[in-house]
């Protein structure tokens, strides 16, 4: 019984020690994580020339709001915020129908020549041409320095693919073979039966592909070179590599309180509301649309 009850004591010290342990590994981790937004958050409601000096870390030592008054008050940032919310939303919108369409259509085991479009499939999703070949080819489509260079290239994703193709092959035939029955179209059976219970694989494609083109910068950098154009990421970046006001500079004594390192914060503020906002509506088909088609019973 002694033996018994000595077991048990060790066996519960070891289980505080290692529940210890693991909070402060999960605390150290969340601090890194949370610290950089935090940071830029305070940041941005901080005055630009008084950040330059350096020595701010948990909070706004010259409280304002002139960064984010800069903002919405640079016609630059805000044609930058403009094309980036354009780009989102539309190719958004054109990315998910084609996906699912696409996808729909190769989840038919008899499709003709359904063998050829997937190997052709996987080997895109494998192999590029690089970045040259693929610079050509839209010049040759006359899109570069356009809108359309951000929505028609990637309107449909390979991998979003295969995802949705796993999803669709996982839908029981006998609901649309029902259906044709009862005199329904393709058209009408995609619309009104594979789409209500395709939400879960929707939401993560909106939320995936949203992502992807709100935060891209790369289009911008190589294939725009129309200012107007700008994406609001690209800005970003180009404030990223700009050179910073010096501490000395700033002790010298500017006129304006706003620096664009601080305006930049306040972009990217500005930037992450729309995910932060969107993200909790996803969040309930977020991880069954992750693993759709995964497991086949």
């Amino acid at each position: 019984m002694n033996r018994t009850k000595r077991k048990n004591r060790i066996r519960s010290r070891e289980d505080v020690i290692l529940d210890i342990i693991i909070y402060v590994f999960c605390i150290l981790i969340f601090i890194a994580t949370v610290y950089p937004f935090w940071y830029v958050f305070i940041v941005s409601l901080n005055e630009g020339v008084d950040t330059a000096l350096g020595g701010m870390y948990f909070w706004p030592r010259a409280f304002t709001l002139d960064n984010f008054k800069k903002f919405l008050t640079d016609i630059t940032w805000l044609k930058a915020l403009g094309v980036s919310v354009a780009r989102t939303v539309i190719g958004t919108a054109i990315g998910v129908i084609f996906t699912m369409i696409v996808a729909y259509g190769l989840s038919f085991k008899d499709l003709l020549n359904r063998k050829l479009y997937m190997t052709m499939i996987i080997i895109t999703m494998y192999f590029s041409g690089g970045i040259i070949p693929y610079y050509v080819l839209l010049r040759s489509l006359n899109l570069i320095n356009t809108f359309y260079v951000y929505i028609i290239p990637g309107a449909l994703n390979t991998f979003f693919l295969t995802v949705g193709l796993s999803f669709f092959m996982g839908i029981p035939s006998s609901l649309r073979e029902s259906a044709k029955i009862d005199g329904a179209s393709e058209l009408k059976v995609f619309t009104h039966i594979i789409l209500p219970i395709s939400k879960p694989f929707v939401a993560t494609l909106v939320l995936f592909i949203g992502v992807g083109h709100w935060n891209n910068w790369f289009d911008s950098t190589f294939y725009v070179r129309d200012k107007n154009l700008m994406t609001l990421s690209f800005r970003m970046m180009e404030v990223i590599n700009k050179t910073k006001v010096s501490a000395t500079a700033a002790a010298a004594g500017i006129s304006s309180t706003t620096t664009s390192l601080s305006v930049q914060a306040a972009a990217m503020i500005i930037a992450v509301v729309p995910i932060i906002l969107v993200y909790p509506f996803l969040q309930k088909y977020f991880v069954t649309g992750m693993f759709a088609g995964s497991v086949k019973e």
